[in-house]
């Protein structure tokens, strides 16, 4: 037998060539295994820092996405003005006092009753506590009784009524800062209705060729159109249910129905969470100032129908499935978003989520993210 065919492959390759070359491409394959999980460690730590710094920045970003938001929103309406050869500024200006008018004239009219519900918030409390005794009933003769069985008789505690301590100095602290938000929304929107089409035309400018200019000029377009839509919707939807919930809340006779349709409204923007949460105040209000439990309950239950008929026939039937998202995105989205901004993340969530989306769709290699957070 020849020698030199047993350490020979049967293309012709030597047994330590051979070798050699299996040793190196398991090399590789062990390096590009590191290597991704390098990478995965990277990306992770990446969105980490992002995350921390878009908290440690909330108090810039927050009123630059506001402005940006309300905006595009308006935007269209400066636009067609301005096909109409009326300046931009003009259209822009009327707006902005349309606007400042109309929350301003909101605010005045909403002021004097929040003012008086936290001042009376002590002793609607007294008032409130006693009625829950009908309900807490069973559950304390239930803790008394297992109590007694542990370890002998329970001890009486006194109970301590319930205070709510309002720090005039910390509201009249945080007034600075509130309106100088309110003044940088307003300045930057109004600058954004005048320069936002020419500040968009450079960026576009920036595209290499031809081809990217106009799929970015397209894309640009589209994104302004449906999301100006859908936030004019989604605004004109809220206004609806704020005036149909304060005009309910009239008939059955609850005090202040303006702050309540008003919460309503703002409430809604932030889907499920926003229901729950007004249904809860309104049972809460309901409880405050009616004895029986069926007629100090109807507002409640009366949004809630109101709420499930706008969300699930209402809005889809608006919006359309293209703007429909689904429940588990929002969740996540609005807990995200709630964890680092607070209150106006959770606003500015589903409106983010829905420009996102839109943006993915037309962005090759993120069509599926549309595609995970889409109902």
């Amino acid at each position: 037998m020849n020698p030199l065919r047993t350490t020979a492959s049967h293309d012709g390759t030597p047994g330590p060539a051979r070798r050699h070359t299996t040793h190196n491409m398991q090399f590789a394959r062990l390096a590009q295994h590191h290597l991704r999980g390098i990478r995965v460690v990277l990306n992770v730590l990446l969105i980490l820092a992002l995350l921390y710094t878009i908290t440690l920045i909330k108090g810039l970003l927050i009123p630059l996405v506001l402005a940006a938001f309300i905006g595009v929103a308006l935007n269209p309406i400066v636009a067609a003005a301005a096909r109409r050869r009326v300046p931009r500024w003009l259209s822009a200006s009327v707006l902005m006092v349309a606007l400042i008018t109309g929350i301003g004239t909101g605010i005045g009219l909403l002021a004097q009753p929040a003012v008086g519900w936290f001042h009376d918030a002590p002793t609607a409390v007294k008032n409130f506590v006693p009625k829950l005794r009908a309900f807490t009933q069973p559950f304390e003769a239930a803790n008394r009784a297992t109590q007694s069985l542990v370890g002998g008789q329970a001890a009486r505690t006194p109970a301590r009524p319930a205070t709510v301590a309002i720090d005039a100095w910390d509201v009249l602290a945080s007034t600075p800062k509130v309106l100088a938000a309110v003044l940088t929304v307003v300045l930057l929107v109004f600058f954004f209705l005048i320069y936002g089409d020419a500040m968009l035309r450079r960026l576009v400018e920036i595209a290499p060729n031809f081809g990217y200019k106009r799929h970015a000029v397209s894309i640009v377009r589209s994104i302004q159109t449906e999301v100006s839509r859908y936030i004019l919707t989604t605004l004109l939807i809220n206004l609806v249910l704020g005036l149909l919930t304060a005009g309910m809340l009239w008939a059955y006779k609850v005090p202040d129905p303006l702050l309540w349709g008003a919460v309503a409204m703002l409430a809604n923007f932030i889907p499920y969470v926003g229901a729950i949460t007004t249904t809860t105040v309104l049972a809460l209000v309901g409880l405050m100032n009616f004895n029986e439990a069926g007629q100090a309950l109807l507002p409640a239950l009366t949004f809630a129908g109101i709420t499930a008929v706008e969300g699930n026939l209402i809005t889809p039937f608006i919006q359309g499935r293209r703007m429909r998202l689904s429940p588990v995105a929002i969740l996540l989205w609005l807990l995200v978003w709630g964890w680092l901004w607070g209150i106006p993340g959770a606003l500015l969530a589903v409106p983010m989520l829905t420009s996102v989306k839109l943006v993915a769709e037309r962005v090759r290699g993120w069509r599926w993210f549309a595609m995970l957070v889409q109902r």
